[in-house]
């Protein structure tokens, strides 16, 4: 099972070419698929990755660009011929949800299984949580209203060391207040420390994912402190104003907004396809941030 693993489908930007793919990548958390941007090719991408289309009910979309989102209709078509159950969530924008509701209501009648549309705006909102996670949403600074999505996991129940449950004689029906960290008191009124009856939890990550913006220090506030980073580096520092001019950041800049928001790691991608060797725009982010790793087609991380 993968507690936390990030799956690349397409790393490009703007159209596909023989080297990548646009914006797309799927979270595989605790085996619930979560896709982010969903650019054409992404069922293909899917199947090449092995990820289980019937695992995936939620999609985020960053942006209208259709970069980030003409996979989506050929998605959903395949997924209904597949028969997939239950609901598909798609977040997205308002304009979003009524062009594709319209699409899907002319090209996929009859399917097997519901799609939602939760809309989403460009405000700091908390747009999805379940047990194991909450997503929440941040303004990115694009051409067009953006938004970047910060997944973070909730902490964690803690270990019972069941020789010392034993013996302290703790009840089954007090199992679930040890695992959240209350100490046991025993019918005597003896209060045993929840440190001798449990181990700590296992630890919780983060990981933030910023499509098209230009370099702003709001974004690095939304990010603070965030485990992985995922950042647009569209042009090299020598492309900074063409940058700037298109809505995009550089990889020198996407490594500044990591430095700033006291991140471990950053995963620069939606490249432009202008360039042969994206080693050029690995170097020029690791002259800032050292630890910066290019983004490519099939590269699985796990990020916990």
């Amino acid at each position: 099972m993968a507690n936390f693993r990030l799956n690349i489908l397409g790393c490009g930007s703007a159209t596909c070419t023989l080297r990548h793919l646009p914006s797309c990548q799927v979270l595989d958390i605790r085996d619930s698929l979560y896709m982010i941007d969903c650019g054409e090719g992404a069922q293909l991408q899917m199947r090449r990755m092995r990820l289980k289309f019937s695992r995936l009910n939620h999609i985020f979309i960053s942006h209208l660009h259709g970069d980030h989102v003409f996979g989506l209709p050929g998605l959903i078509s395949t997924m209904a011929l597949l028969q997939k159950g239950g609901t598909l969530t798609v977040h997205i924008f308002k304009d979003g949800a009524e062009q594709f509701g319209r699409l899907l209501d002319y090209f996929c009648r009859d399917m097997p299984f519901e799609v939602k549309f939760n809309i989403i705006g460009r405000s700091d909102d908390v747009v999805y949580e379940n047990d194991a996670i909450e997503v929440r949403t941040f303004p990115l600074f694009h051409r067009v209203p953006a938004v970047g999505f910060k997944f973070t996991e909730k902490p964690k129940l803690r270990h019972i060391k069941p020789e010392m449950a034993e013996f302290h004689g703790v009840p089954h029906y007090a199992m679930s207040a040890l695992r959240r960290g209350e100490d046991f008191v025993k019918p005597d009124g003896t209060v045993v420390a929840n440190e001798i009856l449990t181990s700590p939890a296992d630890k919780c990550t983060s990981y933030a994912y910023c499509s098209d913006t230009v370099r702003n220090d709001r974004v690095a506030e939304s990010v603070r402190g965030v485990e992985w980073l995922y950042h647009e580096a569209t042009y090299d520092s020598a492309f900074a104003a063409k940058a700037v001019a298109r809505g995009h950041s550089t990889s020198a800049d996407a490594a500044e907004i990591a430095k700033l928001a006291g991140v471990k790691k950053l995963i620069i991608g939606h490249f432009s396809n202008q360039y042969v060797d994206d080693n050029i725009l690995l170097d020029d982010a690791r002259r800032v941030f050292p630890s910066t790793i290019l983004a490519n087609e099939g590269l699985q991380i796990d990020l916990l």
